[in-house]
């Protein structure tokens, strides 16, 4: 059943060609077959296939035997299907010769023996043979016998051949020779490029679609054994082939060569023909060898839907005892007939033939056994059954004795016995195994119809009539159904078509009297009956059961009505279709053969076929066939009615065979052959013929009324069945419904008249009641519900194309009511409310849903007569309030007028606004669903060719108005695209307290409302619910994503709305909402930036798996269109100043940054999006993609955001809010300006901002200040760009700003400024800076100056020529910065010299601190950032005491002191400070007070994240008097909050571990090639915790890179560096670590940790020595060199490494060293000891190290060294007396120690203390006497004290170096 010609096959396919087939000798014709077996299942999955490859000459032997050969079997290629592989299955070949003399083994003797090799040596013998066989075949040429066969392991060459790297393998396989075993023979002789190592096990190696095409050679085959021919023995020769020790290998090989090429079956093979012998595809060639399908048997159930005819009956002879039979039988062959009569002529030529030999035969002949009474048969024979079979059709057995010797008067074959199989019973199909007597002599009259097992009087049966010949019948048929239950009902439902009682049914005759009952329980039996069957006879089953519900028959005159039995079948087998065949649904749940059977099968019964159909072609015109019940004689199983062959001949149907076409009529009789071709089976009967002869009135019920009315009224487990597969029986009804108007032509029909009411009242009853099923099981059958949920909606969707639309929209509405009334009861709405949204995204996926809204009808108002600007100032108000305006109120927001004007738009957004209102409890899971529906219905509009005309978008995007109102609600909500600028997040521009009043809060009210499905209260205000109050919630901000999509939805209907619509709108609304609409577009900006390829290539690199496919088309969508928007581009821009553009034909491709494909529209089959996750890497030609079309979209996004601003623009400059307003345009200008942009955007952009700049001067030059140097950054840096079209547009811009400045005040010496400012904030933050495009731009700006007439007689050229001399001053010092970007030392130090030579003008030198500060942050150095804000805030504060005098403020650096000493450096104390005063200078935004301020929490802030909390206090101490001041309450206790925070964290990290500061280094150059840095010594701080081989290595890297590896050295030691003594060649690098140094009064006052690593000036290291040039030495001759560096600046300063000013250094002699040593030790037993918690393991190491007897070099033996006598140097006494005293001390403190640890000690300890203390004992003996030795000299005063800083070095040795 799985051929592919007649359906898809659903396994994999195999092509077999055998090529040749060479034995040793050829002496005879042998004949092949082969067929597929799998050993697991005990199975043979195929038909056989045979073949011969016999030569001519050996064919010709044949010649009196065999007729002609059909060209059908010459075929030697075959196609198998495998529908389950496995590893189990073996291709088997089984060879058979003509019958001879002698057993099986002698006859193959000659096949082993002889080689070919030595055909000459044996001619003599050869001649013999041959004539032998010549003989044979003359005379028994039509008998065969079993010869040879072998297997192969079909897996194994499928998988080997896909290891195999060649295009096509050769495998050689032989088999078993006595070296191996088989499978390794087979291994080793693979011919292939290597040896095949692996034999694949499990079902990994099962795939045969794609493996490579094999070529085998088969080399041996076995012989067969005449006793073990059964399937039994050969699936135990095939397990036992798996083994290695195979008993095969013992026997001795037939050797010869048989090649097959194995590869997977082509699509559409040419010249192929089916298992019936028909052509797949015709072929007008037939001499052409063919190609055969072979019938699969598959080796478990495959569910297919029968859909040709196929009907076909394989006979297996098995075994024959003839044991106890007399006379003589040994040679036995059984000659097999079909035979529709008794007599002997009847045998019907429906025998399949096998090769070489006529299409169909009479008979078949089984192999013979030689000399063998109980022979095991092997044969298959095909038989092709007639269409119509009666009781006299029967399978006859002959058994015949062939005499094999020549004698005289034996006949050659003598029948020995005769047993038969009637084929039909009780109308049944006779299958199954069966054991048959056999009776010796031939059946008398009339037995085909009885069985032989039935004793027939007077007949002689062999072995007293047992069971003697086992055989068995298996079919395969599409006309048999082989299920007693669903004969039973198509023969009840045949015999009411016929009207023929009584009906016989298996031992049952039903009269007509009882025939209800019987239909009634035969229906309800289907359930019993097997599932494979069903699904074969499914298409005819649902006919016949729809059929019984649309007509219901008429039982002895009654009409019976069996709707509701039809129904329940229906849902019964429905169900089980559905539950048992899980993997056969598509993505909504729906099982592919029922979705199918509606789309192809279904169709209306009363729509008789030959009626001739309306439309072309009837419903479509696919051939179609279908099977159907039709009696005989007596009531037969299922009967062809009609069919398609594709040999165009039907199949041969019972009777005298006369021509085909007279046979089907005379089955059909007078019913018309129905040649219409038409899609759905269904029944044949004219009218007439139905009145006159069945017993069925043609009581037309129309099968959808029917339907909904059985759905309505079924109830229990019926209607469980019925919700579970809801979706069939709607699509069902659909069809019905669509069927039933097309047919009657009612199609053009008014709707409303299409159906009755009857069926719309059940159709809604039917609504409504699965609404409520959705209503109240959503919680507890989620799965089954969401379903149901998606089917009703499909449901909905179809009945819009054909009832009623108002119908239809009650029908939603009543879902909706239920949904809602639900809602308000549940805790989490949010299930429900997914659901309802699935619903609703349905039903707007009809093709006409923008139709269904009704885009034309007028809400609008009327065109106002006058332009829009002078009508809105003719209200002297910019708000007016009109009737009019009313009405555009309604078309903006989800008003009353507008939801029932345009139903599903405004259920869209309803549905929109209440999940993303803030306050919507538990449905922010939503948002990305809701988001998407919006989404996705706009692409599919935008692509809609129906809409590319841009008035009827524009009519579309009416549809979408409030949506512009919703989205600018959600402005707090959507995520912050901003925040990866560089900007300080965006600008909010609403103060959200200030609206608590106002709060119109229009979703609340209305929503609930909307919810309930009434209608919305009218709202007063104008978009009054803009106004939401915003304070006091939290709010859930949604995905990046989601907020893209909102937005792409916002630019949508912002590009397609009409334009004059926007404007009258926006007149209407308040500042504070448009200052919304302006947020939204300052967002919309930094979503849509070009982020560029390099991030499509590492999204790529992270395998990016978001499907980005639905975004994507809008995406496309929008910039389909850039040519429909050149209205749009035109306006305002004609009158506008020298370099605007004027017409939009300019917004040329060419000069876009990215390929110039701007134009192109963005159609699908153009946009190749795949879902990311089915290909993770792209490719890089994708990437370009994507990339262009992320390019594009920026560009189109930004477009339509300049053209929206433009319209408020317009809007408001004629009202008095413009000035707010105004303020925010620009704010979003500039932003978009500051974003990556296309040239095409850029040309715009300049032209609209200089078109604004040039209306309203004032706003930039007095309003917005802070403004006009964004703008001057913003030129500026389009002013180094390297395209030179937008260089050309921002020198214009730029010089149009400084000429317009100028007119306003004679001087434009704040352009001046701010230009200066930004070039120094440029060329400090940008990394990609260009200064020679720049140095261009600036030339143009000067021949800008040198030819504008107007302004040639002022001093604007000088000034103009003044500012570029000073810009190019600035450049000049960049290009060095630009060198050492990869140095951040050398950087910052630039940076640090720029900003000191701006020391004059403190605008510019504020700039620098701010870049400086920019450029730690980067680098985390939050500290030296913190400084840098300090030094800012200090520079501030000093200019703002100059200006103005408030008690308040800091007085200026003084008052920054306690933060750190370095601030003293910003006091503007020089003679050429500037006057604060003077035009543009100080008036950046920093030099006021609100500036200051945000210095100083800036630096806090950075403070706090360097971990440097106090100083968080002091920068505080400055910040709480201004804000007391202002009795700013709010912020006090903001900071008090942070102080709270700063004075918790220091309490919990006192000791400072946990907040690391720094690590500090001493750095020295040496060498030529460090330029300035030669000889410079500085101190680099480095990050807490960092080991002097990082810094080493990071250093020595950096430097090795810039001047080479080889060349760059670092100094090991850390002694004074000779200069002379070093290569002038290399570069030398010295470090050392450093520690931060105090006298001894300093560690007064630097108490804490803090106070020990802030403000740090004076390092020091230690270098130890001895006198004799080695470092280290005994005890008494170790020096110690102490090096005290001291530093320019105080750490942390705004750098991070400070030169070195000041170098001393003390040296200690042995004995001081020795001092040095006890102190530390004795220290550290103090803190041990007393340390809290108490640390016992702490404690018991430092005492280890004090008392332990081994310690070397230890106190005892410092001690002895030291002590043991006086020194004879008197300057050493007091050292002397030192030591003592240090010892004295020591040991007390042990003694403490000890005291303290036998506390703490547990009694496992008690050992150990004891030992401790014993030590201690010895070591305060040996002590004793040196530290009582006191020196007597010391106590009388004889040497003068000279005093000296330090305590221990007053004699020390001292050099001082500077």
């Amino acid at each position: 059943m799985m051929t592919k010609g007649n359906q898809t096959v659903t396994g994999n396919s195999l092509l077999c060609i055998h090529h040749q087939m060479r034995f040793e000798i050829e002496i005879e014709p042998i004949f092949a077959s082969l067929a597929l077996y799998d050993v697991k299942e005990k199975k043979k999955i195929s038909e056989n296939f045979y073949f011969d490859l016999n030569s001519e000459q050996m064919k010709g032997l044949l010649r009196p035997h065999v007729p002609p050969a059909a060209i059908t079997t010459l075929a030697r290629s075959a196609i198998f299907s495998i529908t389950y592989p496995s590893q189990d299955v073996f291709l088997v070949i089984k060879l058979e010769k003509v019958l001879q003399q002698g057993d099986i083994g002698e006859c193959a003797e000659p096949y082993m023996i002889f080689k070919e090799a030595d055909a000459t040596k044996n001619k003599e013998k050869l001649e013999k043979l041959k004539s032998q066989a010549d003989q044979f075949c003359q005379r028994l040429g039509k008998y065969r016998m079993p010869f040879a066969w072998t297997a192969i392991h079909l897996m194994n060459i499928v998988s080997s051949a896909g290891s195999l790297e060649r295009d096509s393998t050769e495998v050689e396989i032989s088999t078993g020779e006595r070296k191996g075993s088989w499978s390794e023979r087979r291994n080793s002789s693979i011919v292939g490029r290597r040896s095949l190592e692996r034999t694949t096990s499990g079902d990994d190696a099962c795939n045969l679609t794609s493996f490579r095409p094999a070529t085998l050679t088969v080399t041996n085959f076995f012989k067969q054994e005449g006793d073990r021919l059964s399937d039994e023995d050969l699936y135990k020769f095939l397990a036992d082939m798996r083994r290695p020790s195979s008993v095969l290998r013992r026997l001795r090989p037939i050797t010869a060569q048989l090649k097959i090429d194995i590869s997977p079956a082509p699509e559409n093979p040419h010249y192929c023909l089916t298992p019936e012998l028909l052509q797949v595809k015709l072929y007008p060639d037939s001499r052409v060898r063919p190609t055969r399908e072979i019938l699969e048997f598959p080796a478990r159930d495959v569910y297919v839907p029968n859909t040709t005819y196929r009907n076909l009956l394989y006979i297996y002879p098995q075994s024959l005892n003839f044991a106890n039979r007399q006379g003589s039988a040994r040679n036995i062959t059984v000659k097999v007939q079909f035979m529709y009569g008794e007599d002997p002529s009847n045998a019907m030529p429906v025998i399949f033939g096998k090769s070489s030999c006529s299409e169909f035969s009479k008979e078949a002949y089984t192999a013979v056994v030689y000399h063998n009474r109980s022979p095991d048969f092997h044969e298959e024979i095909k038989v092709k059954l007639p269409a119509t079979l009666t009781d006299h059709h029967h399978l006859l057995f002959t058994f015949y004795h062939v005499s094999c010797q020549q004698k005289q008067n034996t006949p050659l074959e003598t029948p020995v016995g005769y047993t038969w199989i009637p084929m039909l019973q009780n109308g049944r199909l006779k299958t199954g195994q069966f054991c048959l007597p056999v009776s010796l002599e031939k059946p008398p009259q009339a037995y085909s119809v009885l069985s032989p097992e039935v004793p027939l009087p007077g007949m002689k049966w062999v072995d007293n009539h047992k069971g003697v010949f086992n055989v068995e019948v298996v079919a395969v048929s599409s006309i048999h159904t082989q299920d007693p239950y669903l004969d039973k009902f198509f023969a009840l439902v045949n015999a009411l078509d016929e009207h023929m009682f009584p009906v016989r049914i298996g031992d049952m005759r039903i009269m007509e009297n009882n025939l209800e009952n019987e239909l009634k329980s035969s229906i309800s039996a289907l359930n019993s009956s097997q599932l494979e069957p069903v699904v074969r006879f499914l298409h005819l089953l649902l006919d016949k059961l729809i059929l019984l519900v649309v007509r219901p028959p008429v039982i002895a005159g009654q009409i019976v009505n069996l709707g509701q039995a039809s129904f329940e079948a229906m849902a019964s087998i429905i169900n089980r279709l559905h539950k048992n065949l899980e993997g056969n649904h598509d993505q909504h749940g729906r099982n592919s053969l029922l979705a199918s059977y509606i789309y192809y099968v279904f169709r209306l019964p009363n729509t008789y076929p030959n009626s001739p159909s309306p439309g072309p072609g009837g419903l479509g015109g696919s051939v179609h066939y279908a099977t159907m019940a039709r009696s005989a004689v007596r009531p037969a199983s299922l009967n062809l009615n009609r069919s398609r062959s594709l040999s165009n001949s039907n199949p041969d149907i019972s009777g005298t065979p006369t021509s085909p076409d007279d046979e089907v009529r005379s089955i059909i009789g007078n019913k018309a052959m129905d040649r219409s071709c038409n899609r759905m089976s269904s029944h044949t009967e004219t009218s007439s013929f139905l009145q006159t002869l069945t017993g069925r009135l043609p009581t037309k019920k129309l099968f959808h009324e029917e339907l909904a009315l059985q759905w309505v009224v079924c109830s229990g487990s019926v209607r469980e069945s019925a919700l579970q597969q809801a979706w069939f029986f709607f699509e069902l009804m659909v069809k019905s419904m669509v069927h039933h108007l097309y047919f009657n032509d009612k199609l053009d029909a008014p709707r409303k008249s299409r159906f009755p009411e009857r069926f719309m009242d059940d159709i809604a009853a039917l609504v409504s009641t699965i609404a409520s099923d959705i209503v109240s099981r959503f919680q507890k059958d989620t799965e089954m519900v969401e379903r149901l949920n998606t089917s009703l909606a499909f449901f909905l969707n179809d009945l819009l194309s054909v009832m009623d639309r108002g119908f239809v929209f009650s029908l939603i509405k009543s879902c909706y009511k239920q949904v809602s009334s639900k809602l308000y009861s549940l805790p989490n709405p949010s299930v429900l409310v997914s659901l309802r949204l699935d619903f609703l995204r349905i039903i707007c996926s009809h093709e006409h849903y923008v139709t269904l809204n009704l885009p034309c009808s007028l809400l609008t108002p009327p065109a106002s007569p006058s332009p829009s600007v002078s009508s809105a100032t003719s209200q002297s108000s910019g708000f007016s309030t009109n009737v009019q305006d009313q009405k555009i109120a309604n078309m903006f927001e989800l008003s009353v007028p507008f939801r029932q004007q345009h139903y599903l738009a405004g259920l869209v957004l309803t549905e929109l606004a209440v999940i993303l209102d803030p306050d919507a409890e538990g449905l922010f899971g939503l948002h990305k669903k809701v988001i998407n529906m919006v989404h996705n219905l706009l692409s599919s509009h935008d692509s809609d060719p129906r809409y590319s005309d841009p008035q009827i978008k524009a009519r579309v995007a009416m549809l979408y108005l409030p949506l512009i109102g919703i989205i600018m609600e959600t402005v707090p909500q959507l995520h912050d695209f901003t925040e990866t600028h560089n900007q300080r997040g965006r600008p909010i521009c609403i103060a959200t307290d200030d609206f608590e009043s106002d709060s119109g809060n229009m979703i609340s009210q209305t929503v609930a409302m909307a919810i309930a499905g009434t209608s919305v209260p009218q709202l007063t205000r104008p978009g009054s619910f803009l106004l939401t109050s915003t304070s006091g919630r939290q709010h859930t901000t949604f995905s990046a994503e989601s907020s893209r999509s909102l937005l792409i939805c916002l630019l949508w209907v912002l590009k397609n709305a009409d334009e004059t619509v926007l404007q009258k709108w926006f007149t209407d609304l308040s500042v504070l909402q448009l200052n919304r609409l302006l947020d939204l577009l300052y967002l919309c900006v930094s979503c849509f930036e070009y982020k560029g390829k390099k991030v499509f290539e590492r999204m790529n690199s992270l395998t990016f798996k978001k499907s980005k496919d639905m975004r994507a088309k809008l995406e496309e969508a929008i910039l389909g269109s850039i040519g429909a928007r050149q209205e749009m581009v035109r306006r305002s821009r004609g009158q506008l100043g020298t370099y605007t553009i004027t017409s939009p034909s300019e917004r040329s491709p060419s000069g876009s940054a990215f390929g110039s494909q701007e134009n192109l529209r963005w159609r699908k089959d153009m946009t190749h999006w795949r879902q990311n996750t089915e290909k993770f890497d792209k490719s890089r030609a994708e990437i370009e993609h994507e990339a262009l079309i992320d390019g594009n979209l920026a560009t189109e996004a930004n477009l339509i955001i300049l053209d929206t601003l433009e319209i408020v623009v317009q809007t408001v400059s004629v009202t008095e809010s413009k000035e707010s307003i105004l303020g925010g345009v620009l704010k979003v200008l500039l932003h978009s300006m500051a974003c990556n942009q296309s040239a095409v955007y850029l040309q715009h952009c300049f032209a609209t901002q200089r078109a604004l700049v040039s209306k309203f001067p004032e706003l930039l030059f007095e309003e917005e200040t802070e403004q006009c140097a964004d703008l001057c950054l913003r030129l500026l840096r389009h002013c180094s760009s390297s395209i030179s079209t937008i260089r050309s547009h921002a020198s214009a811009s730029l010089y149009l700003l400084m000429r317009q400045n100028f007119e306003i005040g004679n001087n434009f010496a704040r352009v001046k400024m701010q230009v200066t400012m930004s070039l120094s904030s440029l060329v400090g933050t940008s990394q990609n800076f260009n200064e020679e495009f720049l140095r261009r731009s600036l030339k143009t700006i000067l021949t800008y100056a040198e030819e504008d007439l107007e302004l040639r007689e002022t001093t604007f050229p000088d000034q103009v020529q003044d500012l570029v001399f000073n810009l190019h001053m600035i450049l000049s010092d960049t290009v060095k910065m630009k060198e050492h970007q990869e140095d951040p030392e050398m950087l910052i130090d630039l940076m640090y010299r720029i900003a000191k030579g701006y020391q004059t003008s403190p605008d510019l030198r504020l700039t620098w601190l701010q870049n400086m500060a920019g450029k730690h942050s980067e680098r985390s150095n939050h500290a030296e950032a913190a400084q840098c804000l300090v030094h800012s805030a200090a520079l501030v504060a000093e200019y703002l005491s100059m200006l103005e005098d408030r008690k308040y403020l800091p007085v200026g650096c003084v008052t920054f002191q306690n933060i750190s000493s370095n601030v003293l450096e910003e006091s503007a104390v020089s003679d050429d400070v500037v006057s604060p005063d003077e035009e543009g200078i100080c008036s950046g935004k920093y030099f006021t007070e609100s500036g200051l301020v945000g210095l100083l929490e800036q630096a806090a802030a950075s403070f706090s994240m360097a971990g440097m909390y106090e100083a968080v206090n002091e920068v505080y101490k400055v910040l709480i008097p201004i804000h007391e001041a202002n009795r700013d309450a709010k912020k006090l206790s903001t900071i008090h909050g942070k102080l709270q925070e700063a004075f918790s964290k220091i309490v919990h990290q006192s000791t400072g571990w946990e907040r690391m500061f720094g690590t500090y280094f001493r750095v020295g150059f040496y060498g030529t090639k460090f330029g300035d840095l030669d000889e410079q010594e500085f101190v680099y701080k480095e990050p807490a915790i960092t080991k002097l081989a990082e810094i080493s290595h990071r250093l020595e890297g950096f430097y090795g890179e810039r001047f080479g590896e080889d060349v760059v050295e670092v100094i090991k030691d850390s002694n004074p560096v000779d200069k002379c003594k070093l290569d002038p060649n290399k570069a030398y690098i010295q470090i050392t670590y450093v520690e931060p140094y105090f006298d001894t009064y300093e560690m007064k006052d630097r108490i804490t940790y803090f106070d020990k690593n802030y403000n740090l000036r004076r390092f020091m290291y230690c270098t130890p020595f001895t006198l004799d040039g080695r470092a280290h030495g005994e005890l008494h001759e170790q020096f110690k060199r102490k090096t005290i560096l001291t530093t320019s600046h105080a750490f942390p300063y705004i750098k991070t490494r400070v030169n070195v000013t000041h170098k001393e250094e003390i040296i200690l002699t042995p004995i001081e060293v020795a001092i040095e040593d006890m102190q530390k030790k004795t220290q550290e037993l103090a803190f041990a000891t007393h340390q809290d918690p108490a640390d016992p393991k702490m404690l018991q190491m430092v005492l280890q190290g004090s008392v332990g007897t081994t310690v070397n070099q230890g106190p005892l033996e410092v001690a002895q060294v030291f002590l043991s006598e006086i020194p004879s140097d008197p300057k050493l006494f007091r050292h002397h007396n030192k030591l003592r005293l240090c010892f004295k001390d020591f040991t007390k403190r042990c003694e403490d120690a000890l005291r303290k640890n036998k506390s703490l000690i547990g009694p496992d300890q008690k050992e150990y203390q004891r030992e401790l203390e014993r030590n201690y004992h010895r070591l305060k003996e040996a002590l004793q006497p040196l530290i009582n030795r006191k020196i007597p000299q010391l106590y009388k005063a004889v040497l003068p004290v000279t005093c000296h800083r330090d305590s221990f070095s007053r004699m020390s040795l001292r050099k001082m170096d500077l």
